[in-house]
């Protein structure tokens, strides 16, 4: 009998996406079963809410390792395959055949489970908890449990490993945030066009009866969407096509609770990191994690998840099983089906027992865009110097002297500029910037003359630039109102004129505050929990943290710095823009501003093998 399976070989159905970081791996599981499906299990937490699975189990009767994959997006629509955000689980039709149940929930007051959603909350933590711990005892598990998705089905997976559930074996979450803060707000900048329509689009996606996502339309559309070349198309979706997905999602009627009130807790109940925030953030509770972890982002998904991918590999540092990898462009596109051979390959290892050779090499393996290849670290960031680039008012982005880099360290003032540059939000409260003469004051340029951004260009390279860690503005700038925003921009423009978005930044100026205990050179600037007025009209250090990022800027391009106050009306990275700080200001920005680059000093080790199928 022939089996359904998806994967790379021929004659199954080909998953779209990068399958391995470049690794050949061995003693991977082979396809040897059919699958059998119940739905809509019911499994009781410690409080007797009930939290609705469906179970996806091969037919054979035995008892096999399980992976869990928890969410509030509907369980439902998992197998779908339309290119939606929300589908993020992993493919059964992949893992069941190869020997593995693979249990879908929906967490409390989603998708027909009982209870309300809290986002992210200790409510949260422990039924997880519970949900490996009744996998565990089926009669279909032989108690070893994992758990598996991206995005949310990532952030759950870190949940469950703080709450070390006996049974919980391994984990591998691509696409973490450890902090729900974070995801919401940009250093203090609320991140209104995915919050919005996300929060609105559960309420909707929570709403649909389950018939309609099983039968008559749904199933006409599996079909449809599953023809090869439909399927092809999706390879490389990406997060701006996720966010158009949930702003039509979220169009439709939905009930008006909890949604409304998330809403309002997560944009304007809690605009600063308090105690509701501190109830959603693993940062403390990842010291206790001892669950072997894979981590992975991509290096285009700047505005929501990679940063948290960094900040789990700090938290896990004394985690002595765990790997990270970052992808490039397209890596993790919807429906998730990506990595499912590098995630077999870590299942099978620790699951299984299997000797897959998933721990062998350096810790971690990241691509390496611009020289389009592999390369490996058993430390983040790796090894670099800082090069300083001083802002011009006549636009360029100069490279300073080395002897300032290696004796200034980051924050420290530098003397008055020659040159400013002004910037005012009209009153719509979109910015408009632009250079200003010396001897100008703040008032002699009209709002109407002034641009809605202000970029800084550096001259062709005149040898290629490795850079590869967290990058970061030091800038300096007065304001005539007592908070604004500084959003940045860093592109690659090469010699025809093209520009590639790399990475980008944030900072609300009234939270610039840095907590020196935990930012140093070389890791990301972490800013105070508190907001602190901006003096009128005096000059100001501020320490932007911008996104780590991996390049190599090839010999003849130039590096783009631009920096704006309000990004509602630009072209910004997977778009999401904020909800501007409203408030009417003219900013100048000191020309002894400088953008602090990490230069790899070396690769430990450059790989340009193409990936291959596993064995």
């Amino acid at each position: 009998m022939k089996i359904e399976a998806s994967g790379i070989e021929q004659g199954q159905r080909q998953l779209n996406g990068p399958q391995t970081t470049g690794r050949e791996y061995r003693n991977l599981s082979e396809v040897r079963y059919a699958m059998h499906r119940e739905n809509n299990v019911s499994v009781p937490m410690r409080d007797g809410t009930i939290l609705l699975v469906d179970v996806l189990r091969p037919t054979t009767a035995g008892a096999f390792p399980a992976l869990l994959a928890a969410a509030p997006y509907p369980r439902q629509m998992q197998d779908i395959g339309a290119p939606a955000g929300v589908i993020e689980a992993g493919m059964s039709d992949f893992w069941v055949p190869r020997g593995y149940v693979h249990v879908i929930a929906n967490l409390r007051g989603t998708g027909g489970s009982g209870g309300t959603w809290g986002f992210f909350d200790r409510n949260e933590r422990e039924d997880l908890y519970d949900l490996v711990e009744w996998m565990a005892e089926q009669h279909w598990s032989d108690g070893n449990v994992g758990m598996i998705g991206i995005s949310y089905y990532a952030m759950t997976q870190l949940e469950a490993a703080t709450q070390r559930p006996p049974h919980l074996k391994a984990i591998f979450p691509f696409d973490v945030t450890v902090q729900a803060w974070e995801a919401a707000n940009h250093n203090g900048l609320f991140s209104s066009a995915f919050i919005t329509p996300w929060i609105s689009a559960l309420g909707v996606l929570s709403g649909i009866r389950d018939r309609r996502y099983r039968r008559g339309v749904s199933r006409v559309a599996r079909r449809v969407l599953a023809v090869p070349s439909i399927h092809r198309r999706f390879a490389r979706t990406s997060g701006g096509n996720a966010l158009t997905g949930l702003r039509l999602i979220s169009r439709f009627r939905r009930a008006r609770e909890p949604w409304n009130s998330l809403w309002l807790n997560i944009a304007v109940e809690h605009p600063t990191r308090d105690a509701w925030w501190n109830d959603r953030d693993l940062t403390s509770l990842l010291a206790e994690v001892e669950i072997p972890t894979y981590i992975g982002s991509e290096w285009s998904n700047v505005p929501l998840h990679l940063a948290g991918a960094f900040a789990a590999w700090q938290g896990l540092a004394h985690n002595p099983n765990v790997r990270m990898s970052i992808l490039g462009e397209g890596g993790l596109p919807w429906p998730w089906e990506s990595m499912h051979i590098e995630a077999l390959a870590w299942f099978d290892h620790w699951l299984k027992g299997r000797d897959t050779g998933t721990l062998a090499g350096p810790a971690i393996r990241y691509w390496m865009p611009g020289a389009e290849e592999w390369r490996t670290s058993d430390v983040w960031p790796p090894a670099a110097d800082v090069l300083e680039f001083g802002l011009g008012a006549d636009g360029v982005l100069a490279q300073q002297p080395a002897e300032g880099a290696a004796s200034r360290p980051y924050g420290n003032p530098m003397a008055t500029p020659v040159t400013a540059l002004a910037a005012q939000p009209a009153e719509s409260s979109r910015s408009y910037l632009c250079l200003a003469p010396a001897t100008s004051t703040s008032q002699d340029a009209g709002a109407a003359e002034l641009p809605d951004a202000v970029s800084y260009m550096t001259e062709a390279l005149p040898e290629a630039l490795d850079v590869v860690g967290h990058l970061e503005l030091e800038l300096h700038a007065s304001a005539t109102a007592a908070d604004t925003a500084w959003v940045v921009q860093v592109h690659d423009v090469a010699p025809d004129g093209s520009a590639t978005a790399v990475t980008q930044g944030w900072l609300r100026a009234s939270m610039r505050e840095v907590d020196e205990q935990l930012s140093s050179p070389g890791l990301p600037v972490l800013p105070m929990r508190t907001a602190v007025a901006v003096p009128v009209g005096e000059k100001v250090a501020y320490r932007v943290p911008i996104v780590a990022t991996a390049r190599r800027f090839e010999t003849g391009h130039r590096i783009r710095l631009t920096l704006s106050s309000d990004d509602t009306h630009r072209e910004v990275m997977q778009n999401f823009t904020h909800t501007p700080v409203g408030t009417s200001s003219v900013n100048t920005i000191f020309e002894s501003s400088r953008l602090l680059i990490p230069r790899l000093l070396e690769a430990d080790t450059v790989s340009r093998a193409q990936e291959r199928p596993a064995r």
